[in-house]
């Protein structure tokens, strides 16, 4: 097939297009479509961002170079079983894990394994924390008492990643008896690999530590 203007027989003529076969036209559609589309990625939210396939949790990002990132791990004796079964599997993704206890089912109490997770990585010694216990929350309240820490309770993929990008917690609480391994699995995963988002959310964090400060004082 060949288009040419309404009407067009002289080229010469003002206005007379030429005559367009129809590799051409498919020529033309695939330029424009290709405008199109990249007007249209480029200014989507997020665009030139990594897209993970669906179901899929970000990769959890690899150690810098040099010594391996510490990550400190702790529970009580309702999480030994799912902080033995993490601790391995943190070990995999290429970090130094430092086992904070307990060490057996025996019966314990939390606050001293949260304390002691949460006291590393609030002086520096640890770059992230995790700590398990059997709801989550009373492992979570005890690490927000040690200055420098923001403890966060994840029980979803999406609540482990606001923790970071919107709060950039430092320190991740777990409910064993809440999750399973799999889920546990996939949470500690997306939690070490989402960034802090910064932007609105850098002052709000910033408050949050003001307020802490205020009782340093």
């Amino acid at each position: 097939m060949v288009i040419t203007s309404f009407g067009c027989m002289d080229r010469r003529k003002e206005g007379c297009v030429a005559a367009i076969d129809d590799d051409q036209i498919h020529e033309i559609v695939q330029r424009v479509v290709a405008q199109v589309m990249g007007l249209a990625q480029s200014s989507a939210p997020g665009a030139g961002l990594p897209v993970p396939a669906a179901g899929e949790a970000v990769p959890a990002p690899e150690p810098k170079s040099g010594s391996a990132k510490v990550v400190a791990v702790g529970a009580d004796h309702g999480g030994f079983d799912l902080k033995e079964n993490l601790r391995a599997y943190v070990t995999e993704l290429g970090f130094d894990v430092r086992d904070m206890g307990a060490y057996n089912k025996n019966p314990v109490d939390y606050p001293e394994f949260a304390h002691a997770v949460a006291k590393l990585v609030g002086t520096g010694k640890a770059w992230r924390g995790i700590m398990i216990d059997g709801a989550g929350i009373g492992s979570c309240i005890v690490a927000n008492k040690v200055p420098g820490v923001r403890a966060g309770m994840a029980y979803d993929i999406s609540s482990a990643s606001n923790a970071r990008e919107h709060n950039d917690t430092n320190v991740l609480t777990l409910g064993a008896g809440l999750i399973g391994v799999n889920l546990a699995r996939q949470i500690v995963k997306t939690w070490l690999a989402t960034e802090f988002g910064g932007g609105r959310h850098a002052p709000r964090v910033a408050k949050i530590m003001d307020v802490e400060k205020q009782y340093l004082k």
